[in-house]
């Protein structure tokens, strides 16, 4: 497995979450395959210059999300990918669709910073590792009631100032349009039903192992480039989602199977 265990002991993001979220994007850009074991804790522990405490909590979160996979005497390993159904819904932000229901959210900004593209991240944007992008954690809330955790990350070159903005009132795809010109065109999500691990749990206010919605999306702008993407843990206990379905149908106007 190719990690990047890079470690940032002046974040304010806990050890343990550092290192889970680089097991993460090792796991999902494809640098660990269905079955894989992970190094092990020893090992994992001289990789990222941090204790077991740490290493077991980040594995701990991992097992719960689904991600991986551990065998008691035998070691830990990348779990099958999950099944993908396809959806079809009308692409709108968090923010519009509360706003539209008369609940504007408001977001606790965590952290707004420009960091250098991980692979996994690079990935998404369609860019070089290392390359500068702006990265927004956001804890928002509805009613005074935290319901949405969220990570988000831009080209820093297609929005610069970007963050500097303040977005504890304000939507992020009407300032991308209104500031930058910047019209999402449209979107691929990801849902998933995952547990809370410590982290996500104390920000939202639910017990660990708490049923989460994650939510992965990448949004393009109409020439096809990606402009944004993002992952956002939602209570399960709070949160529903609404799809609107359509027929898809070939040439000879046949249903596919």
């Amino acid at each position: 497995m190719d990690l990047n265990p890079s470690i940032d002991r002046r974040s304010y993001i806990p050890l343990y979450v550092q290192v889970k979220d680089a097991l993460r994007d090792a796991i999902e850009s494809g640098g660990g395959r269905p079955g894989e074991q992970l190094p092990g804790e020893p090992e994992l522990c001289r990789l990222f210059d941090v204790s077991r405490t740490v290493i077991r909590q980040a594995l701990r979160d991992l097992e719960l999300q689904g991600l991986i996979v551990r065998e008691k005497g035998r070691g830990t390993f990348v779990a099958e990918p999950k099944f993908h159904e396809g959806l079809f819904q009308e692409l709108t932000g968090f923010y519009a669709d509360m706003a539209a229901k008369g609940r504007p959210p408001v977001s606790h900004v965590l952290t707004q910073e420009i960091i250098p593209a991980s692979r996994a991240i690079g990935g998404f944007l369609k860019l070089k590792q290392g390359t500068p992008v702006v990265h927004i954690d956001r804890l928002r809330f509805v009613d005074g009631e935290p319901l949405v955790l969220v990570a988000t990350y831009l080209p820093a070159a297609r929005c610069p100032g970007l963050e500097a903005v303040d977005f504890t009132r304000r939507s992020l795809y009407e300032c991308l349009e209104t500031d930058y010109g910047l019209v999402i065109d449209r979107g691929r999500r990801v849902l998933e039903a995952v547990s809370a691990g410590e982290y996500e749990a104390g920000l939202l206010g639910v017990k660990k192992g708490a049923p989460l919605i994650h939510l992965d999306s990448i949004s393009y702008l109409a020439d096809g480039s990606p402009i944004e993407y993002y992952h956002a843990f939602h209570r399960g206990d709070r949160s529903r989602f609404e799809v609107e379905l359509i027929k898809l149908r070939t040439p000879n106007y046949e249903l596919r199977a």
